[in-house]
This record gives C-alpha cells, structure tokens and sequence, in this order.
C-alpha cells in the first residue's frame, strides 16, 4: 500500500496528465446511511475542487473515470441516476469551467446516451475547444479494451500495411491521442485494480492508491499523490537514474 508523505509543498517535478479512477462513492454513502446516488452526487461535486487543484499545482491534462462501458449492468435506477447527474454538472458548471480556461474532451461513446444528454456533451465540448488551461478528459462509456478494439478496426479498415503499425502509430488511434500518456494515476478508496482504464496509455505510468473514498479526495490528498509522485523513480524499462 502507499505510504501518504507529510505535506510541506510542492516538488519541483509535477505529472503534466493525471487520470484519476474516482471510486468509493458507494461506500461513502453507506457509511453514512445514505443512497448510493447520494454518494455519486457527492463524488461529482467533490470533481470541481479536484480541477481547481490541478489548475493550481499546474498539471495540463487531467482523465477521469465517469462511466465505464460496464457501469450499464448497474442496478437501472442508478444508471438513471447517473445520467440525470452527468446532465446537471454539465447545466451547472460548464460555464464556470469555460471562465476558468478549462477544455473539455469526451473519450469512449456517446451513441448509448440519449440525443438531448449527446447534445449537451457535444455542446460542452465545442464551446470549450479552444481553452487551454486545463484539459480535462472525460471517459463517459469508456473501456480500455473497446478502446483498443476500436483501434484495432480502423486500422484494418484503412489497411494500414503491417510493417508500418508501430507503438507511436497504434497510440495516434486511441480516444487520448491529442494528450501525452498519464504520468500518474490515482484510484481513490484502497482499491487495487486497475478496471479496464486507459490500458495502453498506462503501460508507464506511475499508480498511487489512496485509503481515501473519492469524495473525502481533496486538494490536501491531490497534494499528497504529486509529492508520492515525484519520489517515484520513473526507469521506463531502463537503468534506473539513482545509480552511481
């Protein structure tokens, strides 16, 4: 598990994209004898101290995990829920994030949403288009594997000779090809397991995994992952830089 340094500011080397996997709503609404869309409510208000955070400690691409390609097997009402509170940040708060500077991006599928909630992404999207802040991904019906898959397709659909699919090539077909690969990536409430998330991009990442339930995940723990960050030895498969 790791270990939470003691906070005395910020390191010189910050991760220029952070993705987050934003788990443990559920359980933060047990443990408080409320709803699980209670919790996922709470989860999405707690996202706008995590952006300004980010703006503050100066990290450019910010990924998070909103809805995976398999959240639609939840229990109906919940997904409704979900969907009805994706509507509402976006009525909420896209003009505050448009002030602030920050872009928005949506990676994964929009076609399972209803047209009026499409619409409403896709709006978000264009009028954001030029900020440069923050770039912020949302992975709303994502899945790294359908990702890949995707991927996989188009190549073939294009034809694209065997010898000249190279790492750099297939990585210009993922949803994140316009962003550098995550440098870190967070998933709140002790969970270790990486769900289906960013699977190619995350090939050198750095993982750091919380105790703390996505909507206790302040700015204060933000701060704590880019300090654990940059006591990280990224070797990238190679000789590690420590040694004499």
């Amino acid at each position: 598990m790791t270990t939470e340094p003691t906070i005395t500011g910020l390191p010189e080397h910050i991760p220029a994209h952070v993705a987050i996997i934003m788990d443990g709503n559920g359980r933060w609404a047990k443990a408080r004898g409320l709803p699980r869309l209670a919790g996922h409510k709470a989860g999405t208000e707690n996202l706008r101290r995590i952006i300004k955070g980010c703006v503050k400690f100066g990290i450019k691409y910010l990924t998070i995990y909103a809805f995976s390609t398999e959240n639609w097997g939840r229990p109906e009402d919940e997904v409704s829920g979900l969907m009805n509170i994706i509507r509402e940040v976006i009525e909420k708060e896209l003009v505050e994030l448009h002030k602030e500077g920050v872009q928005l991006r949506h990676i994964g599928h929009l076609d399972k949403l209803d047209p009026i909630l499409q619409k409403k992404v896709m709006d978000a999207v264009e009028l954001t288009r030029n900020n440069q802040r923050l770039i912020l991904n949302i992975a709303f019906n994502y899945g790294g594997r359908d990702e890949i898959l995707c991927a996989v397709k188009q190549i073939v659909e294009e034809k694209i000779p065997v010898d000249q699919i190279t790492p750099e090539l297939f990585g210009s077909y993922m949803f994140t090809k316009d962003c550098p690969d995550p440098d870190l990536i967070i998933r709140t409430s002790g969970e270790l397991r990486t769900s289906n998330f960013l699977i190619w991009q995350s090939a050198y990442s750095e993982w750091y995994f919380p105790t703390t339930y996505w909507p206790d995940f302040d700015e204060e723990e933000l701060r704590k992952a880019i300090i654990a960050y940059s006591e990280r030895d990224r070797r990238f498969g190679k000789v590690s830089s420590k040694q004499d």
